[in-house]
């Protein structure tokens, strides 16, 4: 079976899928999620519309894969830019800025993917069940560093959340782990409890801020504005440090 996977059919299937793929891709970025057009990319390609159904069952599959991709791409984009950061003495805080500008980074390079990712690429498409994962693992980096925080009264009410969220949902407290092991401790004492908590409503909290602030960045909304997307996100990070009171000690 492997020697048949890496067979020349094999070759030039994933070619074709490939270049599908990147012609799909200049669809989204010309036009965005309305303009994917699988005949269109036939007839580029020099294929029957029948011919292409055999490397992607239909529009939602294409998409599907490029979906896959992007959260992969930038996941693998974060976890560089974590690996980068704590190889250095930099604080949480500094750590959380570098996770920022990496998100930002990436999405401003690769707008079309990124507007693939956060919000509907097409009228009536719903993504698959595994992209759930796929995007926790663009917002893993961000949870030990928040387990190490204090969170204070402007965020207690969703950390208080995510506590009832983390017993309500072993696949949720399963990914903190994962993450942040060494930093949330032993997640059925109330320390780790806590700890684990603060983790998830900072990731949650940081998510939020990203998307809000870059998708309105990519989006064009700050023409004319006298500030730049990475000052503003910059703001947006310093204030949500403060409130989970970063480099401090844990109480």
């Amino acid at each position: 079976m492997e020697r048949a996977q890496q067979g020349p059919r094999a070759r030039y299937r994933a070619q074709t899928r490939a270049e599908i793929k990147d012609l799909a891709l200049r669809q989204l970025a010309e036009g965005g999620g309305t303009a994917l057009a699988l005949t269109r990319i036939a007839k580029e390609m020099g294929l029957s519309g029948p011919a292409l159904y055999r490397y992607f069952a239909g529009r939602d599959d294409l998409l599907n894969a490029l979906i896959r991709d992007a959260y992969d791409d930038a996941a693998a984009a974060m976890a560089r830019a974590a690996a980068r950061s704590a190889k250095g003495s930099r604080g949480v805080r500094a750590r959380l800025h570098d996770l920022a500008e990496a998100y930002r980074t990436w999405a401003i390079a690769e707008p079309h993917r990124y507007l693939l990712i956060q919000g509907a690429p097409v009228p009536g498409y719903v993504a698959p069940a595994d992209t759930l994962e796929r995007a926790r693992a663009v917002l893993g980096p961000f949870l030990p560093l928040f387990a190490t925080g204090s969170p204070g009264p402007a965020v207690a009410a969703t950390v208080d959340e995510m506590s009832a969220w983390l017993a309500a949902d072993g696949t949720v407290g399963a990914w903190v782990a994962r993450y942040a092991p060494e930093a949330a401790g032993t997640p059925d004492t109330p320390a780790g409890e806590a700890r684990a908590a603060s983790a998830l409503a900072g990731a949650v909290l940081a998510w939020t801020q990203l998307h809000g602030s870059v998708s309105l960045e990519v989006a064009g909304q700050f023409a004319g504005m006298a500030h730049r997307g990475g000052t503003l996100l910059g703001a947006h990070m310093e204030m949500l440090a403060d409130a989970f009171g970063l480099d401090q000690a844990p109480a």
